[in-house]
């Protein structure tokens, strides 16, 4: 339970340090970092093809000798972490790094010149953007 509340505490996250004296805040408070870490575990295995992960379970379950023997990287996962890259040619990227471009997008309110007059515009996403989207099944409006 640690590791998980130290992982959900991350800038990734952003869950910062709160103090709360009233149990049914406490439980809140531990209810929405759960949910974060659940939200992240999901995300980390959609987005594993992008990321330094091992994106082959099978294939690491296959040459593993014993239930009780150190967890080995499937052959897959070995070739992304020695070329840093991933099946296609992209640079593998960490969940944290993955992230920050991610967080490029925005959403702009445009005025028109003389009027008052305005309408929201999306930027554009990159290549990397659209297919993390699209491992995440996450439709962008633009």
């Amino acid at each position: 339970m640690e590791p998980s509340f130290r992982v959900m505490k991350t800038s990734a996250l952003q869950v910062g340090p709160i103090r709360h004296r009233l149990e049914p805040r406490v439980r809140a408070h531990v209810f929405l970092c759960k949910l974060a870490r659940y939200v992240r575990w999901h995300m980390e295995r959609a987005l594993a093809p992008m990321l330094l992960t091992d994106h082959d379970p099978e294939g690491a379950r296959a040459r593993r000798t014993s239930v009780v023997a150190p967890a080995e990287r499937s052959e897959a996962g070995e070739q992304k972490a020695r070329s840093q890259r991933t099946e296609d040619g992209q640079p593998a990227r960490s969940f944290e790094t993955l992230l920050e471009d991610l967080r490029t997008l925005t959403k702009n309110q445009i005025r028109i010149e003389g009027t008052e007059a305005t309408f929201h515009r999306y930027s554009r996403p990159t290549p990397l953007q659209e297919r993390a989207f699209d491992l995440l099944d996450v439709v962008y409006r633009m």
